[in-house]
């Protein structure tokens, strides 16, 4: 359970973090999709932002939040990931990755600093048996499973929940859900100022992991 200052901090934060991110979970896979803008509060100082970030060959993950933040713990989850692995002698799990991600942010948040840890994540992958799952990780380390959709802490989260509220089934497909996810974030770059720029969608099913939707949104001049 979180503390009331907890609460308050993230309630603050989520209009800070400038991004949209989606995952939608399918009967045949997950899709996890982003937008491209990155932000220094009102000027957009990138406009080709990839948000999404294959891991390893079976894992994916998508951040929100400080982009140094979200940068820094994508390379420690690589570096430890492959460190389990090797001493282990087995591949992790997506749970296992999941959790690993969480402890970071949980550690990482409960440390002083004059900057406060702030990034949330989507984490999407397939493991050994076939199978395939999609977690959501708070800023402050609380891993969920995700059993339909998600969209974190974004702050395109209240446009693209919103949209999924009456589009999302449970039996949807992978072709229906690209085709979702890619109104969810059309949705959110036409509301939420954070947010623009570009689509990028990644699939997980059986096959592995495959990026379908490499797109940039551009400005007509006359």
């Amino acid at each position: 359970m979180r503390s009331w200052k907890m609460d308050e901090e993230l309630k603050k934060n989520v209009l800070k973090t400038g991004t949209s991110i989606v995952g939608i979970v399918c009967k045949d896979g997950v899709v996890l999709a982003a937008d491209r803008k990155t932000t220094a509060g009102t000027i957009a100082v990138n406009k080709n932002t990839k948000k999404i970030t294959k891991i390893n060959e079976y894992l994916i993950f998508a951040g929100t939040g400080m982009a140094s933040d979200v940068e820094m713990l994508r390379k420690l989850v690589i570096a430890e990931l492959k460190l389990k692995e090797l001493r282990s002698k087995r591949r992790p799990s997506v749970k296992e990755g999941a959790n690993l991600i969480g402890m970071i942010a949980y550690n990482n948040i409960r440390q002083m600093s004059m900057l406060p840890f702030i990034a949330g994540t989507l984490v999407a992958g397939y493991n050994n048996d076939g199978s395939f799952e999609l977690y959501t990780i708070e800023p402050a380390g609380t891993v969920q499973k995700v059993e339909d959709y998600d969209a974190n802490l974004s702050s395109g989260m209240p446009f693209i929940l919103g949209l999924l509220e009456s589009k999302y089934d449970q039996n949807i497909t992978i072709k229906q859900g690209i085709n979702l996810a890619v109104d969810c974030i059309k949705a959110s770059t036409q509301r939420d100022t954070g947010s623009g720029f570009g689509i990028d969608v990644f699939t997980v099913t059986i096959q592995g992991i495959s990026q379908v939707v490499d797109q940039k949104i551009k400005p007509s001049y006359v």
